[in-house]
């Protein structure tokens, strides 16, 4: 049923941002471990794999995903998400603890929203979502553009269309996902594990747009 599937999708994505966060938590709250990730002259060539290791992880997940067994992809979703929380630490050197949590759970209001709609909406989302991934395309493709500029005003606007389009993304994957039958087979529980770390993915970046347009600043 769609229902148990949707069920296993959400419980693991859940078990992925709670290692995110523990980790994140951990390396913020010890200078040892930060250490690793920064250095007086900027990321350390450990923090430099642990920032892009992830990216191929993802790859790794969705082109192998047939290959893979289970326990592996578990393994794995589960590495790439202490990974992350290992690279998002650094963000409580830049924005005040209590922003950070206070649009974490703006965040997750927001997700939980979307997520109810895309799984309940009788819309077809398959046009608008298209959109959205060609809409994303162009925010990677800005973002390479503006590690060159630097320009606080494309960060900006790619901060708000980020907003739409990984709100927009997460209704249009819920309801992809949701008609996928689970039988008890092994490629039911592989496709769970790849539909949370899709999931996973938007809340990931839903929180940090929302974060760069409304987080409090360090002095």
């Amino acid at each position: 049923m769609s229902q148990s599937f949707m069920a296993n999708v959400f419980i693991w994505m859940s078990a992925g941002l709670v290692m995110t966060a523990a980790i994140s938590f951990l390396f913020a709250n010890n200078a040892s471990l930060l250490s690793l990730l920064i250095t007086d002259r900027g990321w350390s060539i450990f923090g430099y794999i642990v920032l892009f290791a992830p990216i191929g992880f993802v790859l790794l997940m969705n082109f192998a995903f047939e290959k893979l067994s289970y326990g592996l992809l578990v393994l794995l979703f589960m590495t790439y998400s202490a990974l992350m929380g290992m690279s998002l630490s650094v963000i409580f050197l830049v924005y005040t603890a209590g922003s950070i949590y206070s649009i974490f759970f703006v965040a997750a209001g927001m997700f939980a929203v979307t997520a109810i709609y895309g799984y309940t909406t009788k819309t077809d989302l398959t046009r608008i979502g298209n959109l959205l991934m060609m809409a994303l395309f162009g925010i990677i493709i800005a973002s390479v553009i503006n590690m060159f500029l630097h320009s606080d005003t494309l960060s900006y606007i790619m901060s708000i269309v980020s907003v739409v389009v990984f709100t927009g993304l997460t209704a249009y994957n819920v309801q992809s996902m949701k008609d996928i039958y689970n039988d008890g087979s092994e490629k039911a529980g592989k496709l769970a594990i790849i539909g949370a770390m899709s999931l996973y993915i938007n809340f990931i970046n839903l929180f940090l747009a929302l974060l760069r347009l409304f987080g409090n600043r360090r002095d």
